[in-house]
């Protein structure tokens, strides 16, 4: 008869590969992909270095489940927002508001998952990320369209624009430095939400109105 195992068996497995995940996001969380060693994943998730590898039999593997798990986490928090707007145009704001405020937040897993200079053999993973975020705002901005709100536009073109723009104020090299100051994060935030409405072709008085009317609270890197 083969072998069949247990639910408890099952959930432990389960747990512990979350234990593995949990540990490697941390570490890019604190000091960048770079920081994901496999021996170092193992001393932050409390096991021996040979279990990371039944589980993850090479570090791409591991980084590529971690940058997979971030998107999953982000875009649910992106649809989330954007489904309890009240229409097109506030569910659009929404979701750019909540991936700039979760970014920002979380400057520098965020950077290490979608842009942090790394080796090429997990550029792929990455690239999906940010083309699921793109995907995301392009639907958005498809039925902001639709709805009248939006003036006709390149959504191909569009969406990983604003993407791009948003990453690169609030993450990249050249953002301002406001870890210690929730004031200046939050206006951050509210700059380039507002940048992006208006690149998107959303008059600048109705775009002050709608992002001052999106509450963008503080959001910690397990959120």
């Amino acid at each position: 008869m083969p072998y069949r195992r247990t639910e408890n068996v099952v959930r432990r497995l389960a747990a512990r590969e979350q234990a593995i995940l949990a540990a490697a996001t941390q570490l890019a969380g604190e000091a960048g992909m770079g920081a994901v060693q496999m021996a170092d994943v193992a001393a932050h998730a409390g096991i021996a270095a040979g279990t990371v590898y039944r589980y993850f039999p090479s570090k791409t593997d591991l980084i590529a489940e971690l940058v997979a798990a971030v998107a999953a986490r982000e875009l649910a928090a992106m649809r989330a927002a954007a489904d309890a707007a009240p229409g097109p145009l506030s569910a659009l704001v929404a979701s750019i508001a909540t991936l700039a405020a979760r970014a920002q937040r979380t400057r520098r897993l965020f950077w290490a998952v979608s842009a942090e200079p790394v080796e090429p053999s997990i550029d792929a993973p990455r690239r999906d990320f940010r083309q699921a975020l793109a995907g995301e705002l392009k639907a958005r901005i498809a039925a902001a369209i639709g709805g009248g709100h939006l003036p006709e536009q390149d959504m191909d073109v569009a969406a990983p624009a604003i993407v791009g723009a948003l990453l690169e104020s609030l993450i990249g090299p050249l953002a301002p430095n406001d870890d210690g100051d929730a004031g200046g994060r939050r206006e951050a935030v509210q700059t380039a939400t507002l940048l992006a409405l208006r690149a998107l072709g959303v008059i600048d008085a109705r775009a002050r109105g709608l992002v001052a009317q999106c509450v963008l609270p503080e959001v910690s890197p397990a959120a």
